[in-house]
């Protein structure tokens, strides 16, 4: 009994080892049948923004047909969403949708092979097309330096978020109100999400951008590649350019004493107005010194003390672009100080009348373009008399017209200026010695002139007369081979109211001129003098001349109560044009020895001739023999003599 039944355990043991290793071969060979390597399109890990999936495997190394492809797709909490059967072996499940919508998924792909079905595979599918809420940029206030990166803050997209989460941000920055960040509409892909670093990563800098005002606009990436709509730009304005300088109340050479300096900022851009201490600011240094700064747009201080001073200057706009480290620069001068004036040691002994000082000025030098020297008598409280002075560098010229003053002693002051303005005046020689001068300073002259040796002559008309004279110097000083002047001045009513004549003097000084014919005048002769002899006139001679007027009678005879006897003459006016309206000529008769007896005035016509006819009536006429002449009497605007024509001889029969 216990030999059987020892039997029947051993049997059942060998039969229980032997379903054992049944077991075994199926399940390796169902191992054989996974798929391998079960992959996603797109990656397992990442989350796509399209419900369409594929997965793909490698086969497994099952040697014997595959028949069947099963695969289900299960949700979040387990429930198959998905079950598929494909009967034929492939290695691609393609157009996968999933119903539920968003969500983390799980695909199980398993493989059959007649009766023998494999171990399932599995894979993670995400699906997320939500977008992400606005996103905008918030970009810095104000205006950004030229110099500095421009940095631009994501403002978080409000809201629940994407169940993928936010991946980053994409941001864009161009001229006017910028351009989209992604080329899609709805997403962006992973090159176009410039910061992916997660919602938290909301912070990218532009970096330094040229001047200009730009638009940046910016889009939230979800996890699936969702962006956000876009919400309104931000602007971003750089200033690069550092503000404008001027310096005012900067003489372009010296100043005469201390000068309160003014830099002045422009900027078109950011501007320079003043916002506390952080904000423009203008500041200006004075050789070496600390700047003075002051907000806003300007800043002043003074310079003092003689010489040259260095001025820098520089300003800081609202951009914060500035220019302290390579400042703007100007020069002031400044000279307190009057300049030196000295006249010569002596005067020149060839040109007495010539002034001269030397002006001199350590800093800013002389002024070439002004100064002057005056002149008034020693001793006395009159004014000093400007005198025309030359100024040129370092130097006054003046001259002194010395025959115009009486005789005396005289002083003599020069003032002069220097680059600055400053004026100084000096009475010295450079010796110390005053400037005082005795006139004359030159040698006197004498002149003396005369028609022969008279002083009023008279002539007829159309005749010229020589005039003459001599020129004398004191001391016996040489007064030949020098220009006299003669001037003629001619009578009211002459064509030209002076002539001037200029003639040499002979070694002995003397001199002579002929007078061409003319109306009656004034003739005086005049020396100019030269740079040692003084000037001298010979005063006033008078030259008279006749009137010219002719007459001539129709008969030497007239009848007694028959035909009139006319008279016909004519009145010339060389250099003494006749009016339109003629002139008066007298008609004049006698007896011989008698006195002259005017009987009628009668009127030229404008080329000076005149007629009148006369009857002789009285039987007391008979046999008497008449003297008649015309004569041209004196008037204002005439510049002859009065004078009568030669008489005519007429007897009454």
């Amino acid at each position: 009994m216990r030999r059987a039944l020892g039997s029947l355990l051993t049997s059942l043991a060998l039969l229980a080892t032997g379903l054992g290793a049944v077991d075994l071969a199926v399940a390796d060979q169902a191992s054989q049948l996974r798929p391998i390597n079960l992959r996603v399109a797109g990656g397992e890990d990442a989350w796509h923004a399209d419900n369409d999936f594929r997965l793909d495997w490698d086969r497994p190394p099952f040697s014997g047909p595959i028949t069947a492809v099963h695969y289900r797709v299960r949700d979040a909490a387990g429930a198959v969403v998905i079950a598929e059967t494909l009967p034929w072996e492939t290695a691609l499940i393609e157009y996968i949708h999933l119903p539920s919508g968003r969500g983390v998924y799980t695909a199980d792909v398993w493989l059959e092979a007649g009766a023998l079905t494999g171990t399932a595979a599995s894979a993670t599918l995400r699906f997320d097309d939500a977008r992400p809420a606005t996103a905008r940029p918030l970009a810095p206030a104000g205006w950004v330096a030229g110099n500095a990166a421009v940095v631009v803050r994501i403002e978080h997209p409000g809201g629940p978020l994407p169940i993928s989460g936010i991946r980053g941000y994409a941001v864009s920055v161009g001229a006017g109100a910028g351009s989209a960040p992604c080329a899609g509409s709805s997403r962006c892909d992973l090159a176009e999400t410039d910061l992916r670093g997660g919602i938290g990563a909301d912070t990218i800098s532009l970096g330094v951008l040229p001047e200009g005002s730009y638009g940046v606009r910016a889009v939230a990436v979800s996890g699936s590649g969702m962006r956000s709509v876009e919400g309104a730009s931000a602007s971003v304005r750089v200033d690069a350019t550092r503000p404008g300088l001027t310096l005012d109340s900067v003489p372009r050479g010296w100043a005469s004493g201390p000068l309160r300096v003014t830099a002045k900022a422009t900027d078109p851009l950011s501007g320079m107005d003043a916002s506390g201490p952080n904000g423009p600011f203008t500041a200006l240094a004075v050789d070496g010194g600390v700047p003075r700064a002051e907000s806003g747009s300007s800043a002043s201080a003074m310079v003092t003390g003689e010489g040259s001073h260095s001025v820098a200057f520089y300003a800081r706009d609202a951009a914060g672009n500035s220019g302290e480290e390579s400042p703007s620069r100007a020069t002031v001068r400044i000279d307190e100080s009057p300049p030196r004036v000295a006249f010569a040691l002596s005067q020149d002994r060839s040109d007495p009348e010539r002034i001269e000082a030397t002006v001199s000025d350590a800093l800013s030098g002389p002024d070439p373009t002004r100064g002057s020297i005056a002149v008034r008598p020693s001793g006395s409280r009159q004014p000093f008399a400007p005198l025309p002075t030359l100024a040129s560098a370092g130097r006054l010229v003046a001259r002194w017209d010395s025959d115009a003053f009486p005789s005396g002693t005289y002083e003599f002051r020069a003032t002069a200026y220097d680059g600055a303005g400053n004026s100084g005046g000096g009475d010295r020689r450079a010796n110390g010695v005053r400037m005082v001068l005795a006139n004359p300073l030159k040698t006197p002259t004498a002149i003396k002139a005369a028609f022969g040796d008279k002083r009023l002559a008279l002539r007829h008309y159309g005749r010229g007369i020589s005039y003459a004279g001599r020129l004398t110097a004191a001391g016996g000083a040489p007064s030949g081979r020098l220009p006299v002047r003669i001037v003629e001045t001619f009578a009211a009513g002459a064509d030209s109211p002076q002539r001037t004549t200029t003639v040499q003097t002979e070694a002995d000084g003397s001199f002579r001129a002929h007078l061409a014919p003319g109306p009656s005048r004034g003739v005086e002769v005049f020396f100019a003098g030269t740079r040692t002899l003084s000037r001298s006139g010979g005063g006033q001679a008078q030259l008279r001349v006749l009137s010219s007027v002719r007459m001539h009678a129709s008969s030497a005879t007239a009848r007694i109560g028959g035909a009139p006897v006319v008279f016909k003459g004519r009145v010339s006016g060389l250099a003494a044009p006749i009016p339109a309206s003629g002139r008066p000529v007298e008609l004049q008769f006698r007896l011989p020895g008698g006195e002259w007896s005017e009987f009628r005035t009668v009127q030229t016509d404008p080329r000076g001739r005149f007629r009148y006819p006369y009857s002789f009536s009285d039987d007391d006429s008979r046999g008497i023999r008449f003297q008649f002449r015309a004569y041209v009497p004196a008037q204002a605007d005439w510049p002859y003599e009065p004078a009568g024509s030669r008489p005519v001889l007429v007897t009454g029969r």
